[in-house]
């Protein structure tokens, strides 16, 4: 995943101050007409109510109580207008507000739109504004029934608990967007992670491909190469490589359907799976190396075999396995000797040393990444592994790897 697809992964908060439905949708919700016909109904009962109140004063005119009336009812329905435009509605009606008590409900709903769809900037400044306003108009506007410093009291009041409310609302809904988005890039997160797993599994199946392959296919290049320059070569001999041919052939093949199962997915492998070669099968390998017709002298001094970590019994016979392997390309003819010691709390070491060639040969051409290959398995199990020429002219390949105690 690139770092632009990763970006819609941060926090709405974070890249923008304002909560999606902060703008106003071009279509009406079932929530948003219940939320509005609501608020409405709200407004126009304050409305209702200061309304009564002033025509309850025998003072006030009757075209007084007319106009406030249809101020009132012109405040109330200025309230579809809040999603839309929320700042300059709380705005109007903080300045209506000062002369007409009757537009102190929808004010009151305009500051909780406010605080609810806008960041806090904005609703900070009209908020102020109009706790500015709240002492005047008293002033103005008089109550006969209540005193200057409780309507201000109760002013300030109503004021600061619609913007609470508004702000506990938007407060709300922005950990609600939080944890969403948290969701989300949890599951992005775990996407990658199963991503990078997938990767390092198929990597890990490309080197066992290289290991046990390269140990087959060098088998068939060096018995096919020798049938094909001594034609003349006694009948059992031609027969013994036939054979080397076709058993490496179908190990080899078998090897490849493993891989294959393994690329196929979790319990698609199939009902033919081999089980997992071991420090216990280190002799079958070298008994087919002596079939194959090298000379090889295996030192085995591990007391219990079976009882080595099955993970550190693999790695040393896939290091056995492509040692062989090399020996058998670069130095043909020369005795390889395969010393495996150890135990529990000491390791295992592994040494395979051959002496130089005696004759000239032909080279079988190679990847190059069969040591690097074994470095990095030896590696990733926990261990070393060290190779290089001998004073002799031959090669050792040295490798020590963990075998916990108990």
């Amino acid at each position: 995943m690139t770092r632009t697809e990763y970006r819609w992964l941060l926090p709405s908060a974070m890249a923008d101050p304002e909560l999606p439905g902060d703008r106003a949708r071009r279509r009406r919700t079932v929530r948003d007409w219940v939320v509005d016909i609501t608020a409405f109904l709200c407004a126009a009962f304050i409305g209702m109510v200061a309304v009564s109140v002033i025509d309850a004063d025998e003072s006030t005119a009757d075209v007084v109580v007319f106009v406030d009336s249809v101020v009132g009812a012109a405040a109330c329905c200025a309230l579809w207008l809040r999603r839309r435009w929320p700042v300059g509605l709380a705005v109007a009606l903080t300045a209506v507000a000062v002369v007409e008590p009757v537009a102190v409900g929808a004010l009151l709903v305009a500051l909780f739109s406010l605080a609810v769809h806008r960041p806090l900037k904005p609703t900070a400044i009209v908020s102020a504004a109009a706790l500015v306003t709240v002492p005047v108009q008293p002033l103005v506007r008089p109550d006969p029934q209540t005193g200057y410093v409780a309507s201000v009291l109760f002013g300030v009041l109503l004021v600061l608990l619609a913007l609470s409310w508004g702000l506990g609302v938007r407060s709300r809904r922005q950990l609600v967007l939080s944890l969403r988005e948290r969701a989300r890039r949890a599951e992005a997160e775990a996407e990658l992670r199963a991503e990078r797993a997938q990767r390092l599994a198929r990597e890990a199946i490309a080197r066992e491909m290289h290991d046990v392959l390269a140990h087959r296919l060098t088998l068939l290049s060096v018995h096919a190469g020798a049938l094909e320059f001594r034609p003349d070569a006694p009948t059992a001999e031609i027969a013994r490589a036939a054979g080397v041919i076709r058993d490496s052939s179908h190990e080899a093949l078998q090897d490849l359907r493993e891989i294959i199962g393994v690329l196929r997915g979790p319990g698609e492998a199939g009902e033919g799976e081999r089980p997992q070669p071991t420090l216990t099968t280190l002799d079958t390998l070298i008994e087919e190396s002596r079939q194959a017709g090298m000379k090889v002298t295996l030192d085995q001094r591990v007391a219990a075999p079976a009882e080595a970590p099955a993970a550190t019994g693999r790695t040393v016979y896939r290091i056995a396995q492509e040692c062989l392997t090399n020996a058998r390309k670069h130095a043909p003819g020369a005795e390889v000797t395969v010393t495996v010691t150890g135990g529990p709390g000491d390791g295992l070491t592994i040494e395979v040393a051959n002496p130089a060639p005696n004759e000239p040969f032909e080279r079988v051409p190679g990847s190059g990444q069969g040591l690097i290959g074994l470095t990095e398995r030896a590696t990733l199990a926990g261990g070393s592994l060290e190779h290089g020429p001998t004073p002799d002219g031959g090669f050792l390949v040295r490798a020590r790897l963990p075998w916990p105690a108990g």
